[in-house]
């Protein structure tokens, strides 16, 4: 049977960050997608948005790896030419209630680490964002963009450099423990084959779950119940009224319809939150007025004409709609008690951010 150091099985940005990352220590590494490319998924159908940390409660991995991964990409993005902005992120609140959670949010932005958070006032922020309404808001100088696909092909290319290997079209089956590590059975382009590595990881996105129901004798206890959150976003014709991301105060679930920028400079409104029960990137046409009333309460000068429906995205979340905050859980054996099998669940934002801070929080976890 052959073998490999390592397996990790999703190719999206999180399992190549990991992959970049074991690569730098162990010399055979594996990636595989069941996809042909890597980040066919959630990691190519998001907001491409670098976030502060702000939000999450103190202590918990979200705001710990966030805050850690923001640094860690910004000097990935100098050091290797990838497309990057720090545009920073206006937070805007509407009358008395939504300034008092700005003031809350704050506060937490302080506990998680995040210090250079600016307060704006309504005549200040006419000045530096006329198109805006908006009583006041937090200015977020730390947030900024990337171009998601450019920053995996980077990934990709360590991986490549230190001797690792990506391999699409190639589904995990199952996998079991022995004395040394694990055998692995896998469908590489529709044949059926076998690998044997020290270290396995699940990387699996919204398939995380079922990647840990095929590893034998991983107890269920350790498997979490995932809930696919979809998000719609609209694209907007034309040149931006905005320099910096727009967004309103959190919502459950989400950061609500906030405005963004790409690399390209489209300015582009979403997500959105819609729990749903099957994969399905479908954008209907009937979302158009749930959008143009959030846009409008901090644009109103919005030109309906000239939004558009665009593209959709799916968040492995751990919490279902009901639900209050939930945190990453990153297992390995000390969780559940399988050496050499590191477990991912509910990788949803800001999983791009912490990426290269999970790869390493991975990589100390398995002492490599």
């Amino acid at each position: 049977m052959e073998k490999v150091d390592a397996i990790i099985i999703g190719a999206g940005v999180v399992g190549l960050a990991i992959a970049a990352k074991l690569s730098e220590t162990l010399n055979n590494v594996l990636i595989i997608d069941k996809n042909s490319s890597f980040g066919e998924e959630t990691s190519s159908r998001n907001s491409e948005v670098i976030h502060a940390g702000i939000y999450y409660p103190q202590g918990s991995l979200k705001a710990k790896l966030c805050v850690q991964g923001k640094e860690k990409i910004y000097q990935y993005c100098q050091k290797r030419n990838i497309p990057h902005q720090r545009l920073g992120k206006l937070l805007v609140a509407h009358g008395n209630a939504e300034e008092k959670i700005l003031t809350k949010t704050l506060k937490q932005a302080v506990l998680n680490g995040v210090h250079d958070l600016t307060w704006l006032t309504e005549s200040e922020l006419k000045n530096s964002a006329p198109a805006l309404h908006a009583t006041a808001a937090l200015l977020s100088p730390s947030t900024g963009i990337i171009d998601a696909h450019s920053y995996m092909q980077g990934l990709l290319a360590d991986i490549e450099y230190n001797n690792g290997q990506f391999v699409g079209r190639t589904r995990f089956i199952a996998a079991e423990q022995d004395d040394s590590g694990f055998i692995v059975t896998l469908n590489s382009q529709e044949e059926i084959m076998q690998l044997h590595c020290d270290y396995l990881i699940n990387a699996g996105g919204l398939h995380c779950t079922k990647v840990a129901e095929n590893i034998i004798d991983l107890a269920k206890v350790n498997i979490p119940k995932l809930y696919y959150c979809r998000g719609h976003y609209f694209s907007y014709q034309g040149k931006s009224p905005f320099k910096q991301l727009i967004y309103p105060v959190p919502q459950a679930h989400g950061l609500g319809i906030h405005a963004s920028l790409d690399i390209g400079g489209q300015l582009k409104f979403g997500p959105d939150t819609q729990y749903i029960d099957n994969i399905n990137y479908q954008v209907s046409a009937d979302l158009k007025a749930k959008f143009v009333a959030a846009i409008q309460r901090y644009y109103p000068d919005l030109d309906v004409a000239r939004l558009h429906a665009d593209y959709s995205g799916i968040r492995p979340k751990l919490e279902g709609p009901f639900d209050g905050f939930k945190d990453f859980i990153i297992e390995s054996e000390k969780e559940h008690g399988l050496k050499g099998l590191v477990n991912l669940f509910g990788i949803d934002s800001p999983g791009l951010t912490s990426s290269l801070a999970i790869a390493e929080y991975v990589r100390e976890k398995l002492a490599i």
